[in-house]
């Protein structure tokens, strides 16, 4: 049971939430490829903090990266960055979300990312929050007193300082999107910045899992018409063209990487792309990208938000004879997820049906398979529904 204290204003909990609801479980990573269910008393939120009913969450690459070999150290954690529920109680302090909409219990939310605002980084570039020493990601924290730390969970908190949004009008397919959406609008800001592309350009998209099949549809809704889609597995091609590919080039037809950068000339009447977003996380594929690039053009790499190892390029032929212009993208800033929201509203009146990405669902309690099912890549986006 909850009871009353001093820091939290009881009329702002649901009455199931006062009369039923007094454990919630989590399902704890320990170790590579061991998740353990753990429960805990359901927490007494407190003036600045939110609880939230967990409805959903995608399975993201760098979720997977975790499960498999734990990477970034950080174990025991509760993963899930990519989720949505319902809020079932609120602190006094809590009025409004990030934009300034107010919430209340029973509102649908998202999260986004926790920003320190002290370190270096912070003090000097506050126009760059993403790039915070200390940024925070739910389901990326390391176990600690608040237990409730990611999406894969019945619950979770988010604490004081915590960015998030209202989105109610969203189903809850779309909103187990925005997360991967904004990954994908922060790297169209971080393209734009090269003055590259434009409605006539050629634009390349190397790599069709769920990020790089949002990308397609974030360029196609911003009116880039000649996006060609690089994949080796033909049903994410097939899901390409759904989300505004002109052209596809499936990887397996094609036995040598200057077969596959003829076929890409050849689209492109013998000059290259005008731009490349690297969306594989495959440092091959991050090696050979720069191949279809013509003499001038540009690219955006995003695959790697672990480190999958070193890639080979050759710094006459691949950046100073061709004069590419290249940038990074990490994350997103909160900020950008009202342009993802505009998106998502921008992709229903252009009939882009990114909710379809959406293909497999499993339980909480069958975590691992669907972890299983997303290294196997027999599906396309995968979510844990509760």
């Amino acid at each position: 049971m909850f009871f009353p204290c001093d820091t939290v204003d009881m009329t702002r909990f649901g009455q199931n939430t006062i009369n039923h609801m007094t454990k919630t479980r989590t399902a704890t990573l320990v170790k590579a490829r061991q998740i353990e269910f753990r429960e805990y008393d359901l927490p007494q939120v407190k003036e600045d903090e939110i609880l939230v009913k967990v409805e959903g969450c995608g399975i993201c690459g760098t979720d997977v990266h975790e499960f498999k070999g734990e990477p970034f150290g950080i174990a025991p954690l509760v993963l899930g960055h990519e989720g949505t529920g319902e809020i079932v109680a609120l602190g006094k302090n809590v009025i409004a979300d990030t934009q300034g909409k107010p919430v209340k219990v029973g509102d649908k939310v998202v999260s986004s990312v926790l920003v320190c605002g002290h370190c270096p980084n912070c003090l000097r570039f506050p126009e760059k929050p993403n790039l915070c020493s200390n940024l925070g990601v739910y389901g990326l924290i390391p176990d600690d007193e608040f237990h409730l730390n990611g999406w894969f969970a019945n619950h979770i908190l988010l604490r004081k300082g915590s960015t998030f949004f209202e989105v109610n009008k969203y189903n809850l397919d779309e909103r187990m999107l925005l997360e991967p959406a904004c990954v994908v609008v922060h790297a169209l800001e971080r393209a734009k910045t090269t003055n590259i592309m434009n409605f006539g350009s050629f634009v390349l998209v190397q790599g069709c899992g769920p990020i790089g099949l949002l990308q397609i549809a974030v360029l196609k809704a911003f009116g880039i018409e000649n996006i060609i889609a690089l994949d080796s597995v033909a049903k994410r091609l097939d899901m390409a063209k759904k989300m505004g590919a002109a052209f596809v080039v499936n990887a397996t037809a094609f036995d040598t990487l200057e077969k596959r950068v003829a076929e890409v000339q050849r689209i492109t009447d013998g000059f290259g792309v005008d731009f490349a977003f690297q969306c594989t996380g495959n440092p091959i594929a991050a090696s050979e990208v720069f191949k279809y690039i013509r003499r001038g053009g540009g690219l955006c790499e995003l695959g790697f938000f672990v480190d999958n190892g070193n890639a080979n390029f050759n710094p006459h032929h691949d950046f100073c004879n061709k004069e590419i212009t290249v940038v990074g993208s990490w994350v997103y800033t909160a900020q950008e997820y009202l342009l993802t929201m505009s998106f998502m509203d921008r992709a229903k009146t252009m009939n882009i049906p990114v909710a379809e990405l959406v293909t497999d669902k499993f339980k909480l309690d069958e975590i691992v398979k669907a972890m299983e099912t997303n290294i196997a890549m027999s599906g396309l986006k995968v979510a844990i529904v509760n």
